[in-house]
Formats: C-alpha cells, sequence, structure tokens
C-alpha cells in the first residue's frame, strides 16, 4: 500500500480588484465570495489542510472565519497588479509545510472567483493528475472560438488572419482540432513541478481537465458576479 499523499488548497485572494471593489469579500448568496470556494474545499474531503494566501488583513480574518486552516500574508511583491500568481501559491504552500513541518505531494489552486466548480469537479481534477504521469493540470472549458477556423489575429498593417493556419484550410469549425479557454478554476501540481517550474501554468507536461461551460464563469466584472448570482439562485431554486 502506497504513502499517503499530503494535499494542500490553496487560495489566492488580494486586497485589491481592479475590476469589482473588494471582489473577495463581495456578498454572493448571503456570504463572501471567498467561503464559497474554502466550503468546497472542506465539502471535497481531498485536503489535510486549506490556506488563505492574502496581503489583506480583512480577506484573510474572512478566510479563517469560513473555516480555513491557514491565513498567510503574502508578501508586498507578490500582491501587486503585474506579480504573477504562481511565486504567490508557491509562498503559501511553503508557509504551511514550515507550519506542519511536512512535505506536501499535490498543491491546487482554487481561484475563489470561480465558484460555480462542483464537488466532483475538486475531486477529479486531483485524481486526473495523480493518477497520471503528467507533472501538472489546468481547467478548461471547450472553446466559443477555434484559432484554426474563426479566431483571428491582427497584424502589424490592421489585416487580420486566422491565428493558427492550419495546412489543410478548415471549412467547418466540428473539423478543427479541438481548443479549450483555460477557466482559472482549478490548477493542481506535484510539488517538485510547483517549486521547479517557471512562474507559468502551462508547461511541456501539462494536462487539462474539461469543465462544462455553466460552472466556468470567473468572476472578473460586474456582469459576471451578475451571472454568477443568477446561476447559484438557479442551482439553489433546483435543490429545493
Amino acid at each position: 500500500m502506497g504513502a499517503r499523499m499530503s494535499r494542500l488548497a490553496v487560495i489566492c485572494a488580494r486586497g485589491g480588484s481592479k475590476g469589482i471593489k473588494n471582489k473577495n469579500l463581495r456578498s454572493l448568496a448571503d456570504k463572501p465570495l471567498l467561503a464559497h470556494t474554502i466550503e468546497q474545499a472542506r465539502q471535497s474531503e481531498m485536503f489535510d489542510w486549506i490556506a488563505i494566501s492574502s496581503d489583506s488583513a480583512d480577506i484573510r480574518q474572512a478566510g479563517k472565519a469560513a473555516g480555513a486552516d491557514y491565513m498567510i500574508e503574502r508578501p508586498a511583491d507578490l500582491a501587486s497588479d503585474v506579480a504573477p500568481k504562481i511565486p504567490a501559491i508557491r509562498h503559501c504552500a511553503a508557509s504551511v509545510e514550515e507550519a506542519t513541518g511536512i512535505t506536501l505531494n499535490t498543491i491546487v489552486d482554487l481561484d475563489a472567483t470561480a465558484p460555480l466548480r462542483s464537488i466532483a469537479d475538486i475531486k477529479g481534477a486531483i485524481e486526473m493528475l495523480e493518477n497520471s504521469d503528467a507533472d501538472n493540470l489546468v481547467s478548461g472549458m471547450t472553446a466559443r472560438r477555434s484559432p484554426y477556423f474563426n479566431l483571428v489575429e491582427e497584424q502589424s498593417d490592421g489585416r487580420v488572419q486566422l491565428a493558427k493556419i492550419p495546412e489543410t484550410p478548415i471549412a467547418r469549425r466540428q473539423d478543427a482540432p479541438r481548443c479549450f479557454d483555460l477557466n482559472a478554476s482549478i490548477f493542481v501540481w506535484k510539488r517538485s513541478t510547483l517549486f521547479s517550474q517557471n512562474d507559468y501554468a502551462l508547461g511541456t507536461n501539462t494536462i487539462l481537465f474539461e469543465m462544462p461551460e455553466e460552472r466556468s464563469i470567473d468572476i472578473d466584472t460586474e456582469l459576471d458576479f451578475v451571472f454568477v448570482e443568477f446561476m447559484i439562485s438557479r442551482q439553489e431554486g433546483s435543490s429545493q
């Protein structure tokens, strides 16, 4: 019997947000947006610990109230508008390892702004990576536009052409290779990969966990927020 896997859920939530002010603390279905992802992580029963990474004391306090195990203060240089996210995840994971004295096997980033994911999505993504020889996993949905068929790229002279020109012209979108939009919902890393790779989620040995469009909304605008509120109210209505 193999050794038990140790897993950490990291939820990154900066205090500053450009599109929606105080987005991570904004009330969604009578609880802070952040709390939905904490509850999903807990209900999945897949994690040893749930950690919040934030530069905001208010967010860390809300994370604690919602049931997170570790509230990691994110350094200012990892919390700016231009700072990539992966170093913050790495910092959070290292902080939890230092606090627990345990080396993690799997680190999962659950984005607080993607609360429509299901418990099955979390479980499925983790199991998919852990049962593979891949280094890490990203989640996504089938792309609405195909770079081989109806997604164009502007050239320096103002003209446009297909973003990815196929060897043989494609007359129907269905004949193009499958393409996906990353939905920012679930990222899973084997520890060795997270602590050795660059600051990009896509490497040479990355796999994808497919999710449907209705669970793939990443809140970035007021319209996104309204749509997610509608979807959650519809889910709650159907479960009554």
